[in-house]
């Protein structure tokens, strides 16, 4: 049996969309383990640290209830978790790093041949999804703040959820006062838990709507759908207990994750430039803080140094040679530590 005892728990997507990027995320990092055949726990050989694979739905529950230290998750699986705690926070956890990869936008879709094209046209009518918490959260709060217009009335002077309208009133402006049991325990709209293949679920006439991941929107628009609003844009995410009595490991692990994800965006940028073009190559090639710049032998010449963002490197090379550079250089860049 593996032993855990005072190694820091590291939890990781045990399958799914945000698990190859997570390992290559780690083995940059230069974190060492083999995983055996089946395990879902690998000791790291470098560190006092053990992975855990899990789902990376559960991962939000084991790291706010401090069964483990850290992990890596989807943003839309931390505000599922805790649908009060949308930014960076929620009671057992906080947000270290946003890591830049897995980027998603969960979003409210509807047949495309079909009559709805506004959210608020779904009040009252069923929802499918794998994201139960959020797509409640995110109906009752426009049953609270979006007046229905023209729905029929259950009884004379009554709203459609049968409160009184004098008891519910009218602002100064006319506009009626968002339903006061409008809440995510009292929603008209119906929404529907499935655990995979929401997709169908409009065709199949579950449902009217559904709430599901959009990446390249391929499977959206091969089922028939369009999105007509977005419950929460997502990226994969590190997580920290609050309770972890391993800060200054959390801590190096983080680092050592920055500076993968920093050298991810940036190459290294060398060549030579004749004294008199420096300033003006200074400003095509600024760096992070500023170039790293050497007397040539050849009078009059410097060699540059100088990080650059992978997006923009060939524009950059193409304003270098314009401008007179010689032997212009780009080197990959495979780790870093900077701010």
């Amino acid at each position: 049996m593996l032993s855990l005892e005072n190694r820091l728990l590291f939890a990781v997507p045990k399958k799914g969309r945000l698990q190859e990027t997570t390992l290559e995320l780690l083995r940059g990092s230069d974190i060492q383990f083999n995983r055996g055949h089946r395990l879902d726990i690998a000791l790291v050989k470098n560190l006092h640290v053990a992975l855990v694979f899990l789902p990376a739905a559960d991962i939000p529950t084991f790291v706010g209830e401090g069964r483990v230290d850290i992990g890596i998750t989807g943003r839309d699986q931390v505000a599922e978790h805790d649908t009060s705690a949308l930014n960076s926070q929620g009671p057992g956890w906080e947000e270290l790093l946003d890591l830049e990869f897995g980027r998603c936008k969960l979003q409210v879709q509807v047949p495309e041949k079909g009559g709805i094209s506004d959210v608020r046209d779904l009040i009252g009518k069923h929802i499918a999804t794998s994201f139960v918490n959020l797509s409640r959260a995110f109906f009752a709060d426009l049953e609270r703040s979006q007046a229905v217009d023209g729905a029929p009335s259950e009884a004379p002077n009554e709203t459609p959820n049968g409160i009184p309208s004098e008891t519910r009133g009218e602002t100064p402006d006319g506009a009626i006062k968002p339903d006061p049991r409008s809440t995510e325990n009292n929603l008209r709209t119906k929404v529907i838990g499935l655990s995979g293949s929401v997709e169908t679920a409009c065709t199949l006439a579950v449902a009217d709507g559904i709430v599901d991941l959009v990446e390249s929107g391929e499977t959206m628009k091969a089922a028939g759908l369009k999105a007509i609003g977005t419950v929460i844009e997502s990226s994969a995410v590190l997580i920290k207990s609050r309770n972890s009595p391993h800060e200054k490991l959390v801590s190096l692990i983080a680092a050592r994750i920055k500076g993968v994800i920093a050298a991810q965006k940036y190459v290294l940028c060398q060549y030579n430039i004749q004294h008199d073009h420096l300033e003006t190559a200074v400003k095509i090639t600024p760096g992070k803080r500023a170039p790293t710049t050497n007397a040539l032998l050849i009078d009059g010449w410097v060699a540059v140094s100088v990080m650059v963002q992978k997006s923009y490197i060939a524009t950059v090379m193409d304003q270098l040679v314009a401008l007179g550079a010689k032997d212009v250089l780009v080197l990959s860049i495979s780790n870093s530590r900077t701010d």
